[in-house]
């Protein structure tokens, strides 16, 4: 064939196969593709442990610690990996029933579930091959972070370990998803239902609460809570009650979310109208029996709530964007009973 023939027919099979590869449905679209990724500005975050630049848009997300997952997930993106769920969870598979429902809605199987019973599993996360990490609610320490950092970019919380609100948590993690928008809507969102749902319960307006954690029924010696910088404190005043004094006092001492004191100070908590902890029925009973703890007048008017550490409503302190919808009502009723129990006793 003569040369010119040749070139001829080389370009009209070039053609030819560019217009069957444009045709194609199966065919990637690198015009656009190309579009979606120079449209995309880089996302750059700044935290408690660093700054955080996110190049491009994430495909897959990956998440640790409490509840990070739900961000994602509430957004309709399936996490390639996320933390096990380690408490509540009464089923014992790792998954709250809020967080499978949504897969089951979204159509997904259940993405890798990372064991963190001794910690963060770097390798299981690495595995997941993760273009983002979200962990806006954590603890991470500097050498966590330093270490995810070798896998993918990691968002970490922005002052606090474990004190990022609800709001925050949303906000941090859907912007580092490209996601920004979304989230805030996401958020206004929740905040309706939050208020819809906290009209049926006005004896919580004004009310004073804290929230006692990590109680040693066989030593009542110290009083540990959560300070005005946990996310249970902090979503005390989203349904109507406020820090007292004694906590906001304490709080503003330090920037842990949590403290211990002795009990023989306990008269300081004098100013607590509700008392929300976690145990059974054997907790209320010692604090009850407890000749200082007694004295406190949440404890001694019986506005105690006692959420359970075995199911999923022991979560409800600690609101997740996919959790307040199946929680929050029994959570203020819960406390609503309290508020009455406080009148009743006055």
């Amino acid at each position: 064939m003569p040369r010119a023939s040749m070139l001829t027919a080389l370009s009209a099979a070039a053609v030819l196969a560019l217009g069957l590869t444009a045709c194609s449905p199966d065919a990637p679209d690198e015009a656009t593709e190309s579009a979606t990724t120079s449209d995309f500005t880089p996302i750059v975050i700044e935290h408690a442990l660093g700054t955080t630049v996110i190049e491009s848009k994430p495909e897959r997300v990956a998440t640790v610690n409490w509840a990070n997952h739900e961000v994602p997930l509430a957004l309709g993106i399936v996490p390639v990996g996320m933390a096990a769920a380690n408490f509540g969870d009464d089923d014992s598979d790792g998954l709250l029933p809020w967080v499978e429902e949504k897969l089951e809605e979204l159509d997904a199987e259940t993405p890798v579930l990372f064991d963190e019973t001794d910690g963060i599993d770097f390798e299981a996360v690495a595995d997941t091959d993760p273009d983002v990490i979200l962990a806006a609610y954590s603890g991470l320490t500097q050498e966590d972070y330093d270490t995810l950092s070798e896998i993918a970019p990691v968002v970490a919380y922005p002052e606090t370990a474990w004190g990022t609100s609800w709001r925050d948590t949303i906000t941090l993690n859907s912007e580092a998803m490209g996601m920004a928008d979304e989230g805030e809507a996401l958020v206004a969102e929740l905040e309706t239902e939050i208020a819809d749902t906290l009209a049926y319960y006005p004896q919580l307006e004004g009310r004073s609460a804290m929230f006692l954690t990590h109680v040693d029924t066989t030593d009542l010696s110290q009083v540990s809570f959560y300070t005005a910088h946990d996310t249970r404190a902090m979503f005390f005043e989203d349904i109507g009650l406020t820090t007292p004094d004694s906590i906001a006092t304490a709080s503003a001492e330090t920037d842990t979310f949590s403290l211990t004191q002795s009990a023989e100070q306990a008269d300081a908590f004098s100013d607590v109208d509700i008392i929300v902890t976690y145990g059974g029925d054997e907790l209320v009973t010692a604090l009850e029996e407890d000749p200082l703890l007694s004295q406190m007048p949440a404890v001694a008017n019986g506005a105690i709530v006692n959420l359970p550490s075995s199911n999923p409503l022991g979560t409800a302190a600690n609101p997740t964007p996919l959790s307040i919808s199946w929680v929050l009502d029994d959570y203020l009723a819960l406390i609503a009973a309290a508020a009455d129990a406080s009148d009743a006793s006055s």
